[in-house]
């Protein structure tokens, strides 16, 4: 369970504080639907970019967002339709798209779940207290992006090989900006570097994305509602929600998943990962190219019992992808191919690990045999504005891009097999979790009682804790009105 034990002298002078500068916090009520926003807030969201530091735009944390880069509003949930013409499966492949949050990536939503309970309850004081953002990529730029509205110091902790856009965008945002050896695969770097910090007697508070439960229960209660409310726009009598789709990353964006099983108990949650790197699928190791995703460990807030399916993606299939989807010549050749223009001219908002997300769709869709009366939905986490530079690399190395090449890559995509795709039973699930013991118990001191109640006691641990949502927007509204009366 999150802890929501309240410090009423802190809360009150956290209270104080975001009052004078100009903060309230949005609900996960209106996260979910932000027709409940405040009619003042709206009136000034009006006048603010998307990107602006600027407190208001904590009303924007929301899969709801208008497709603008300023003085958008709200309306349905941001998603693409993928169709056979360009998967070469039957099923509805369904992806929600992140780049219409602040930042460009929905993790501002895990990272505002992760902070806000403990400004709220006093137990983290802004004005005093560095908040250490460790990630691989977004998840750091999120918790920057938050510390900055709610007047905050942040520490961003990423890996030196990331692409160029996160680091220039941080360097403006961040306090400080923190590289750690190796590529996406080197998280137990990051780790090392946290205790580091912990040990350098400074005032911080370490969100860890891949042990804070507000990070999963974020997206159990937003991103599953959004996709709940995507699939009533398309889903007719007697169709099936299939499958979700996520990388592992940091195990929180496949609590959506969970969500969608309470709802519709067939789903199937299938965890992506790189073929590179192969932690889930064969206790493996290595470095890819797929940014954001995480590996060589298992997280804590991976619910692992609650896991179908695993899938390994070749890093060399998105980053062919990329081109396919952004230089010119693929687009016409998709075009050609019957995709229709306007998807086509959408297919930037798939950033690399949201292509690999379609590829495991694919996989999955074609394993299980599914019809036109299946739907998969998968995530992309962020859009093609972050990784411009990695189209760059490609071109440089390889060389222009031609038709014959547009027409190997639109048959990789369609052409996708079910290689490197294992459906799990109890024992292999209970072996993917069975490996948190060696980073959490070993390395990262968690208690071995609770890595136990995780399987052993799994709906009351999961589900008990991913449900508090009620819990904090009582205390989100609590705080607001002792800022009104502060």
């Amino acid at each position: 369970m999150i802890d929501f034990t309240v410090n009423k002298e802190i809360q009150k002078n956290n209270a104080e504080y975001c009052k004078s500068k100009g903060i309230k916090l949005p609900t996960y009520a209106m996260m979910k639907n932000p027709e409940l926003v405040p009619e003042e807030a709206k009136a000034k969201l009006k006048k603010t970019g998307l990107w602006d530091i600027d407190p208001i735009n904590l009303y924007r944390i929301s899969w709801k967002n208008e497709a603008v880069e300023s003085g958008g509003l709200f309306g349905k949930v941001n998603h693409l339709v993928l169709p056979p013409a360009l998967t070469g499966c039957k099923a509805n492949i369904i992806v929600l798209t992140g780049k219409w949050f602040p930042t460009g990536a929905h993790k501002v939503g895990a990272t505002y779940g992760c902070l806000a309970p403990r400004l709220i309850t006093g137990q983290f004081n802004p004005k005093t207290t560095k908040a250490v953002w460790p990630s691989t990529g977004n998840y750091c730029r999120g918790g920057a992006y938050i510390s900055s509205l709610l007047a905050s110091e942040a520490i961003a902790i990423l890996p030196e090989e990331m692409s160029e856009e996160r680091f220039n965008w941080l360097k403006k945002v961040a306090g400080e900006v923190i590289a750690t050896p190796g590529s996406e695969s080197n998280v137990k770097e990051i780790f090392d570097k946290c205790w580091e910090l912990r040990e350098s007697g400074q005032d911080l508070r370490i969100f860890n994305q891949f042990d804070e439960m507000g990070n999963p229960l974020w997206h159990y209660n937003v991103t599953g509602s959004a996709i709940e409310e995507v699939l009533g726009y398309y889903m007719k009598e007697g169709d099936k929600m299939a499958g979700f789709v996520s990388s592992s990353g940091s195990g929180g964006t496949l609590a959506a998943g969970s969500y969608l099983k309470k709802v519709f108990p067939a789903t199937k949650i299938i965890a992506a990962e790189a073929l590179q790197c192969p932690t889930l699928l064969q206790n493996g190791f290595g470095a890819h190219r797929i940014e954001g995703i995480g590996d060589k460990h298992v997280p804590w807030v991976h619910n692992c019992k609650d896991s179908d399916f695993i899938a390994a993606i070749d890093d060399e299939d998105p980053m062919r992808l990329i081109r396919l989807f952004n230089e010119k010549i693929g687009r016409d050749s998709l075009k050609s191919g019957g995709v229709s223009a306007e998807l086509v001219d959408q297919l930037d908002l798939l950033g690399i690990s949201g292509v690999a997300n379609v590829l495991a769709a694919i996989k999955f869709a074609k394993y299980s045999e599914l019809t036109e009366k299946d739907y998969v939905v998968t995530i992309a986490t962020d859009s093609m504005e972050l990784y411009g530079s990695r189209v760059q690399e490609l071109a440089q190395a390889r060389g222009p891009y031609t038709s014959a090449q547009a027409e190997r890559d639109i048959q990789l995509i369609q052409g996708q097999g079910i290689d490197h795709l294992k459906e799990l039973n109890y024992y292999d699930k209970k072996s993917i979790h069975n490996l948190k013991y060696f980073t959490w118990i070993e390395q990262q001191g968690r208690e071995l009682s609770e890595l136990n109640d995780q399987w052993y006691d799994h709906d009351n641990y999961w589900y008990g804790t991913l449900e508090q949502a009620g819990e904090i927007d009582s205390l989100i509204e609590e705080f607001n009105s002792i800022i009104d009366k502060s």
